[in-house]
């Protein structure tokens, strides 16, 4: 299984935590293909760690849908179910209105600079082909303001969701869903942010989500027609 360059061996103390949150970033960003077979034992050696943390880690992302096994024969990466896009994003733009409704009320103009940066990143990404950090830049845009609801509940609930969106996107798409016009989304949505306009806000956001979603579907339905 192809893994980034070793890096520097996990300290013991937050090893645990460590070792679950490598293997979700290597999940997510795609270093780990879904239905592809997982050895605990090569994943401790590549990481400098004993397997109990592996396996540790192992059941966590099992709890949590993006991995599965059967007892003592093989553990996998959960496979993408192929209406997973139909059933996250709905749910995401939903909730992600409400953040917004909530977060207007103490978003400042500092916020609204991190957006604008985020957003050039997201430019800079795209122009270069790069779906992870495109995937990365996107999701930092949208966490400014998630953040800024203060409600740890709804952020924890989109975050779980933006796990699957994104290893959907960076693993079957290429990170298409993500096209050009999300930058000028994003611009239109910051700009009704620093006015006030919670609703045209909300309308835009709705909108990016959506046209996300009817990218997906077009780029699944054309793979189907071309048998790939």
């Amino acid at each position: 299984m192809p893994l980034p360059a070793k890096e520097i061996q996990i300290a013991r103390p937050p090893m645990r935590e460590e070792v679950y949150n490598k293997l979700l970033d290597w999940i997510m960003e795609g270093y780990l293909r879904p239905g592809e077979k997982i050895v605990d034992k090569e994943l401790a050696e590549h990481m400098g760690v004993s397997r109990t943390p592996v396996r540790e880690a192992l059941r966590r992302l099992e709890d949590r849908g993006l991995v599965e096994s059967s007892a003592n024969r093989w553990t996998r990466v959960s496979k993408i179910p192929s209406k997973e896009p139909e059933m996250i994003y709905p749910i995401i733009w939903t909730l992600e209105k409400l953040a917004l409704s909530i977060a207007i009320r103490t978003m400042s103009e500092e916020d609204f600079t991190k957006m604008e940066q985020a957003n050039n990143e997201l430019k800079a990404a795209l122009e270069s082909n790069d779906p992870v950090a495109a995937s990365k830049a996107d999701a930092q845009f949208h966490g400014i303001f998630l953040e800024r609801s203060q409600n740890a509940h709804l952020i924890d609930i989109i975050k779980d969701l933006k796990i699957r969106y994104r290893r959907l996107e960076v693993n079957y798409f290429d990170g298409l869903s993500i096209a050009e016009s999300s930058i000028e989304e994003h611009k239109a949505i910051i700009s009704a942010l620093r006015t006030g306009d919670i609703a045209l806000a909300e309308k835009i956001i709705h909108s990016n989500w959506k046209r996300s979603l009817e990218r997906l579907k077009a780029v699944e339905e054309n793979r189907k027609n071309n048998g790939t």
